[in-house]
């Protein structure tokens, strides 16, 4: 993990220790020439409201189009939710770790975490669900695997070293694929 944002590189949030709970490291840096940034935060809910806030702020900074933006904003916020709610569920602490790359028409992002791995080591299908039922029998959850692989051109999942890696792509110039 990085203490310090590398050379050049803008600060667009401070509240970061050094010493101290995983919950109080939040950190957020934006590259040079504005096509790079680097989130870090801790594996709680608030944090990662702060960070995903932090995000899409950034992001519009970086010119992205509202519509990109807004299936950013989609794909992230389940990544990090999943990242709080299964990966530190044991233990509930740990930091999550984001960078995110403009290349031409494609996001390129990474989240690492230092929590549990996927299920069977695998990021899971996420079916859809039959919605034709009455409202007292709709599924709470489990839409949003589903909707990340709607919304992204790829999905990859690999684990080393104790440590959770996702690297996905989001199309920049693609409307809203979900039907």
């Amino acid at each position: 993990m990085w203490l310090l944002p590398p050379a050049g590189w803008r600060m667009l949030d401070r509240s970061f220790t050094f010493m101290g709970r995983a919950r109080d490291h939040r950190r957020a840096a934006i590259s040079p020439d504005g096509q790079r940034i680097r989130l870090v935060c801790a594996g709680d809910d608030t944090s990662v409201r702060r960070i995903l806030h932090l995000a899409v702020s950034a992001l519009r900074r970086m010119g992205i189009a509202p519509q990109a933006c807004g299936n950013a904003e989609i794909v992230l916020a389940e990544v990090l939710n999943n990242v709080v709610e299964h990966a530190y569920a044991d233990h509930g602490r740990g930091v999550i770790e984001i960078e995110i790359e403009r290349r031409r028409d494609v996001l390129d992002v990474h989240v690492r975490d230092d929590g549990r791995p996927m299920p069977r080591g695998e990021i899971p299908l996420g079916r859809p669900h039959d919605l034709d039922v009455p409202p007292h029998a709709l599924p709470e959850g489990g839409f949003g695997w589903l909707l990340v692989r709607e919304l992204t051109e790829t999905l990859e999942y690999h684990r080393s070293a104790n440590r959770n890696e996702l690297h996905f792509c989001l199309a920049l110039t693609a409307t809203n694929r979900i039907n």
